[in-house]
């Protein structure tokens, strides 16, 4: 009975998907499957999705997720910039992986950025769900951020963040978007699975 009432509820979101939630899908999926092929238009069709969702959170009262988005713009940005930087050795940035430092402070800085949007949500806007908006949006700006320098562990923080905002966007009423992310999930750990070959075969030029 409880399945059959969620299945009901999920199915009368994505009738009243709107055109401009569809387009955000599609362009944020064709941005994670560029992503995991290590291509450049991961960032163009990124910024379209990033940039519908902004609007689209902020009318959902997704307050923290709209200035993540915000922040994907930012780092898209960047990130363009940076995969087509040339190395001394090598004619693009190539995939590394985090040393033990850096896990340290990427996981530090996670716990700073859930406590700082924590905070903001409780105290200067409506949102329902601040602890749960706050971690997810902490969790995917650290990941980003290591898309954007082509840390391999990136994907794992995709990964973690896709599974949590699942039922997140479904409680929300943006069914089509929960779909969104579990497509993101599968290619997250497809680009996991990915890169770690990638970087294998880089370290070997």
């Amino acid at each position: 009975m409880l399945l059959a009432s969620i299945f009901s509820i999920f199915y009368q979101n994505l009738l009243e998907t709107t055109w401009l939630e569809f387009l955000a899908v599609i362009m944020g999926i064709l941005s994670v499957f560029f992503a995991r092929k290590e291509n450049i238009w991961v960032y163009p069709t990124g910024i379209i999705n990033v940039l519908i969702y902004v609007y689209l959170c902020f009318a959902s009262g997704l307050y923290a997720d709209m200035g993540i988005n915000a922040f994907y713009f930012v780092m898209s940005v960047y990130g363009w910039y940076r995969w087509t930087r040339k190395t001394q050795s090598r004619d693009h940035l190539p995939i590394s992986v985090l040393t033990a430092k850096e896990w340290i402070f990427n996981l530090l800085a996670m716990i700073l950025f859930y406590l700082i949007l924590r905070y903001i949500l409780i105290h200067f806007t409506p949102s329902t769900v601040p602890d749960f908006d706050s971690i997810t949006t902490a969790i995917f700006i650290i990941g980003m951020w290591l898309m954007a320098i082509k840390k391999v562990e990136n994907w794992i923080f995709w990964i973690v963040g896709d599974a949590l905002v699942i039922p997140l966007f479904a409680y929300k009423g943006l069914a089509f978007t929960g779909v969104q992310y579990v497509v993101f999930l599968v290619l997250a750990i497809m680009g996991l699975i990915e890169w770690k070959k990638r970087f294998r075969l880089e370290e070997k030029v």
